[in-house]
């Protein structure tokens, strides 16, 4: 069973004040991408990536950045 992931990179980003283009250098992806995961408007994302992301925002998947959810985001 697939399970939505509501994503809060824009307050994650906005507690930890760090910048799109740098925390986007810093995990290899590009600022489009980084974009793109802010907005909720990816389909899937490798766990690399997440695990990256989490420890260069000092975060745990399900905890504080990336929370799971049965409900759709509020657009």
């Amino acid at each position: 069973m697939l399970m939505p992931m509501i994503v809060c990179l824009d307050v994650m980003m906005a507690l930890r004040k760090r910048e799109a283009k740098d925390l986007a250098v810093e995990i290899g992806i590009t600022k489009a991408n980084l974009s793109l995961l802010r907005t909720g408007k990816v389909k899937g994302v490798r766990c690399e990536t997440l695990a990256v992301l989490c420890e260069a925002l000092s975060c745990l998947i399900g905890a504080d950045g990336l929370t799971e959810s049965m409900r759709k985001r509020p657009r």
